[in-house]
C-alpha cells in the first residue's frame, strides 16, 4: 500500500470517526433529557456508574493535583521573585489552577481511569454479543448504558475540577505562605483582585465539555470493539489516545475562545 492510499484511508476513517461521535453524542443526550422527562430514565445505572467512576478516580486526582500544585507554586514563584512580583503570586497561581489546570487534569482522570474502565466494560459486552442481543431484545444500548454514563461523567468531572482547584490552591497557598514568600492576606487579596467569577464558570463549562467527550470517545470505542479481548485491548487503548488529542484540540479552541471574549490574552 502506497503512503498516499494509506494517508487517504486514514483520513476517510478519522472523517468516519468524528462522524460516529458526533452521532453518538448527540443520540445519547437526547436519551439523557427525554429520559428524564418521561421519567424513564435510569437512575439506578447513573447512580452505580456514578460512585463507580469515583471510586475509581478521586484517589487519583487527588494524589495528581498535590504535586501540580507544588509545581506551579514552586515555578511561578521563581519567575516572580525574579521580576519583583511576589505580591501578584496568589493571582497567577488561583487563576492558573481555575483557567487550566482544574479542568485539564480533571478531564484526563476522566479519560485515563474512567474512560479506559468503561471502555473496556462496553467493550467486553460488544464481543461477547451482549450489545446484538440487546438489540434483538428491542433494548436500546446507546439509551440503556450510554446516556446514564454519560450523565454520570458529567457530575463526577464538575465534582473532580472542583477538587483539584480545591487541593492544588491550598497547596500552593501552603507553600507559598508558609514558606514565608508573602503573607497569607497579600496572597489572598492578589487572588480576589485579579479573578473574576467567570473564570470559575469557565473551569467548570471546560469540566463538563471534556467529561462529555471522553465519555463519548469511550462509549464508542466500546460499542465498535471487534476481535476478542485483543480488539478491546485495542479499543481501550484507542479511547485513551484519542480522548487526549481531542481534549488538547478542544482546550486551546475554549482558551482562545474565553481570551477573545473576555480581551484578555492567553
Amino acid at each position: 500500500m502506497s503512503f498516499t492510499s494509506d494517508m487517504t484511508r486514514r483520513a476517510k476513517a478519522g472523517i468516519t470517526t468524528g462522524g460516529n461521535l458526533v452521532q453518538l453524542g448527540a443520540e445519547s443526550s437526547t436519551f439523557v433529557m427525554v429520559d428524564i422527562i418521561r421519567r424513564k430514565f435510569s437512575w439506578s445505572e447513573f447512580f452505580l456508574q456514578a460512585w463507580f467512576m469515583v471510586r475509581v478516580s478521586l484517589a487519583p486526582t487527588i494524589l495528581v493535583s498535590i504535586p501540580f500544585g507544588v509545581i506551579l507554586s514552586v515555578q511561578i514563584g521563581a519567575v516572580a521573585s525574579q521580576v519583583g512580583a511576589v505580591s501578584f503570586t496568589g493571582a497567577v497561581n488561583g487563576i492558573g489552577v481555575l483557567r487550566q489546570g482544574a479542568p485539564l487534569v480533571a478531564s484526563l482522570m476522566i479519560a485515563g481511569a474512567v474512560g479506559s474502565a468503561i471502555c473496556s466494560d462496553i467493550g467486553a459486552r460488544t464481543v461477547r454479543e451482549e450489545i446484538d442481543a440487546m438489540k434483538v431484545m428491542g433494548i436500546n444500548p446507546v439509551q440503556r448504558l450510554v446516556s446514564p454514563r454519560v450523565l454520570a461523567a458529567l457530575v463526577v468531572s464538575l465534582m473532580l475540577a472542583v477538587i483539584v482547584a480545591m487541593t492544588s490552591m491550598a497547596t500552593a497557598f501552603i507553600l507559598v505562605v508558609g514558606g514565608g514568600q508573602v503573607s497569607s492576606g497579600t496572597y489572598v487579596n492578589s487572588f480576589v483582585a485579579f479573578s473574576k467569577p467567570w473564570d470559575l464558570y469557565m473551569a467548570l463549562i471546560k469540566a463538563l465539555i471534556f467529561g462529555f467527550i471522553a465519555t463519548i470517545v469511550a462509549c464508542h470505542k466500546g460499542l465498535s470493539a471487534r476481535g476478542g479481548p485483543k480488539g478491546v485491548a485495542d479499543a481501550v487503548n484507542q479511547a485513551v489516545v484519542l480522548s487526549v488529542i481531542l481534549l488538547a484540540v478542544v482546550n486551546v479552541a475554549l482558551t482562545e475562545v474565553y481570551a477573545m471574549f473576555s480581551g484578555e490574552g492567553v
